[in-house]
């Protein structure tokens, strides 16, 4: 005999209540073993989303198999091991476009820390989900990676000046670059869509 409706309601709330409380558990010792690097917090708060099965980045977060076990020795040394789960997943008909999206980070890197090489993977693997970039990369919030892309990549992050959603914002930087455009209003402020692309508030 199968659950009934509010059976079904509530293993779905227990399930989504022991995810979160092992994220956090994971993130907390994570970060608690952070090695120095600025970034600690918010790969913490990635790793911990993705081995909880959060967000939509794929399998090794996007990285080849190597970088990925360097980029968690890198930020927190043997802690990193119990990273471990994840999807596995590919977007092979868009190789071409996460190409183009590491190609644009890569060239607007602060140069500041190693971990800014991972994020460029991290961050053009998060652009192929289908939630606000934050979300597809397991973040807690748009101030956090707000933050994230003014410290790592801020030649690119200051020319969002009008707090234009970050997916939204590197594809519109893409396509400028390259010349072509997905969208076809004439500005963006006489878009009808406007609401869709620029933030009114930090979520």
């Amino acid at each position: 005999m199968g659950m009934s409706g509010a059976e079904q309601t509530l293993r779905e709330r227990r399930l989504s209540i022991a995810g979160a409380t092992a994220r956090h558990s994971l993130f907390r010792r994570l970060a608690a073993a952070g090695r120095g690097d600025p970034n600690d917090i918010a790969v913490a708060g990635m790793c911990a989303t993705w081995a909880s099965g959060g967000g939509a980045l794929p399998q090794w977060m996007g990285l080849p198999p190597t970088l990925f076990r360097k980029m968690l020795d890198h930020h927190f040394g043997a802690a990193g091991r119990e990273v471990a789960g994840g999807r596995a997943s590919s977007e092979e008909g868009r190789l071409s476009e996460v190409q183009d999206l590491r190609d644009m980070l890569l060239a607007s890197r602060a140069r500041r820390a190693p971990s800014e090489r991972w994020l460029v993977d991290l961050i053009s693997a998060g652009c192929m989900g289908y939630d606000h970039l934050w979300s597809d990369l397991g973040l807690m919030s748009r101030p956090e990676l707000t933050g994230l892309m003014r410290a790592n990549f801020p030649r690119l992050a200051e020319r969002n000046t009008e707090n234009m959603r970050w997916k939204r914002f590197l594809y519109k930087m893409l396509c400028e670059g390259d010349g072509w455009y997905i969208c076809r209003a004439p500005t963006c402020q006489e878009c009808s869509e406007r609401p869709a692309c620029f933030a009114v508030e930090e979520e």
